[in-house]
């Protein structure tokens, strides 16, 4: 008889510690997927995007950073060109909307890989632009029709930063 209760209670025991076993690794997977949803939904760095209140694909361009994990400020502007002239662009490099992030500007519906190339790498460069408003690009509707030059500006002085 003490054989059977003593079997019986090394079972309950074992029967405890897997119970509790199983628990400690739900309790591991909960914590583990939790941290990497909230890393995931971190904001890669904050970006502030000066547009005309009338230009939708600037609209478009703000919402594509946002899905791409940015931090976005939006500021309309009657007069975007006053933002153009105290980061230096030249009409040449001008798009409809600047951006600006980490102390560089950013011109026009750039791509977010040369984005985070440029505040990966911190060039010793004003900014980057992707002149006009190429079809396909981030915020412009239409296919893409030919590869996106991206220039840097330094000084007054541009040359192709990346091209996509």
């Amino acid at each position: 008889m003490v054989k059977m209760s003593r079997k019986k209670d090394q079972n309950r025991k074992k029967g405890q510690i897997y119970w509790l076993a199983v628990f400690a690794v739900m309790v591991l997977i909960v914590i583990a997927s939790t941290t990497i949803y909230s890393i995931s939904k971190t904001p890669l760095d904050e970006i502030t995007v000066y547009l005309s209140p009338n230009c939708g694909c600037c609209k478009l361009y703000v919402n594509y950073l946002k899905r791409e994990r940015f931090e976005v400020e939006d500021i309309e502007m009657k007069d975007i060109n006053t933002v153009k002239s105290q980061y230096g662009i030249p009409p040449l490099l001008q798009s409809c909307h600047t951006s600006v992030i980490d102390g560089y500007f950013v011109e026009g519906h750039v791509p977010v890989e040369a984005i985070k190339e440029l505040i990966e790498e911190k060039p010793d460069v004003a900014g980057i632009a992707l002149p006009g408003m190429p079809s396909g690009s981030p915020g412009m509707p239409g296919g893409k029709e030919e590869p996106f030059i991206i220039y840097s500006l330094k000084d007054g002085n541009f040359r192709v930063f990346m091209t996509m």
